[in-house]
């Protein structure tokens, strides 16, 4: 005897928010507007971008009204638990927070790296923070574009302290660098073996060293690879035009010394603001954005054209063969574009 078959329940599919309704709950702090307006951006579908930018241009006027604090760290320097420790004090004292991410290696394995809300729980939970896993897909480029769109969402719905991590190694500090104001870099003790694999263009890229974990019997060797650290970097060029690079020690396990990373923050933003290489950084920060888009976008655009999808394996063909050169392969290509 068959089973009789239970009637399937009816999945109502979610309705998609008009522009005007996501824009008006930014404006109003609605997390999940917020939460969608970055999902339009992170998507590859081309409605959904134009979709995405519609809302962005809207919202221009409220935008770049934040400190940006990039973060990155040595594996096992604490990186979640500071950004924790630091997003709570922030709350705690009338800052509103976002916390995003640029992961250029999950365009390879297409996982979301902060997608664990749990390693920053009690953030997550404040009415006063937002977290943001990073894309799960795309390109450097596009993971760019992503997380700097993905800012102004952030500052627009009122959040005035924007906290980028990075996730990945090598490359992601560079693109973080070119989308923030202030760059920060966690590390451990024992210097000695670590100065050693620390590439000279990540220091020189960073505007502050904190030393993590500085506790217990931790503590005096915290210490002594901060100040090994500070003269290590009285020889580096630094990252930011008439600003000393930091080196100071915290734990932000015990939340000791995270008012002092605020601290330094805030002397930074004065500084800079005051000799006018804040908004020099931002401009050329947007300059450098508008090539890197214009760039992606001119690629996009050859590689759909038909002709030149037509052409490609035949070049291909024929440079493995060495019937024609790489340089006159590229030129026949252009002109096969440019007809």
């Amino acid at each position: 005897m068959s089973k009789e078959r239970k009637p399937r329940k009816k999945v109502l599919k979610k309705e998609e928010r008009s522009t005007a309704d996501i824009i008006s709950g930014i404006y109003d702090g609605v997390r999940s507007d917020l939460a969608q307006a970055i999902t339009l951006v992170e998507s590859n579908a081309t409605r959904h971008f134009h979709k995405s930018q519609e809302i962005i241009q809207e919202l221009m006027p409220a935008t770049g009204n934040s400190v940006r604090i990039g973060i990155s760290g040595v594996p096992g320097a604490g990186k979640s638990t500071f950004i924790e420790a630091f997003g709570l004090y922030l709350c705690e004292h009338g800052h509103k927070v976002a916390v995003l991410a640029v992961d250029p290696s999950s365009s390879k394995t297409g996982g979301s790296i902060l997608g664990d809300k749990t390693r920053m729980e009690q953030l997550a939970r404040h009415p006063q923070a937002f977290i943001r896993p990073s894309p799960s897909s795309g390109t450097l480029g596009g993971v760019h574009r992503k997380t700097r769109e993905s800012i102004l969402l952030c500052e627009a719905a009122g959040y005035d302290v924007i906290l980028v991590e990075t996730v990945g190694v090598g490359q992601s500090e560079a693109i973080v660098r070119d989308m923030v104001d202030f760059f920060l870099l966690l590390v451990l003790t024992g210097a000695g073996d670590e100065l050693q694999g620390m590439k000279k263009g990540i220091m020189e890229s960073v505007d502050a060293i904190v030393v993590n974990k500085a506790d217990g019997d931790n503590k005096a060797r915290a210490e002594k690879t901060a100040h090994e650290y500070k003269q290590i970097l009285h020889f580096l060029q630094p990252a930011t035009d008439g600003w000393e690079t930091k080196a100071f020690t915290c734990s932000a396990l015990n939340n000791i010394s995270i008012d002092k990373t605020w601290s330094i923050v805030e002397e930074f933003i004065g500084q800079t603001k005051n000799s006018g290489v804040f908004l020099k950084r931002r401009n050329e920060q947007k300059k450098t954005w508008f090539y890197t888009s214009l760039k992606a976008e001119i690629e996009r655009m050859f590689f759909e054209e038909e002709s030149v999808r037509l052409q490609l394996p035949i070049l291909e063909k024929q440079i493995g063969m060495d019937e024609v050169s790489v340089s006159k392969a590229v030129e026949k290509l252009v002109e096969r574009y440019r007809q």
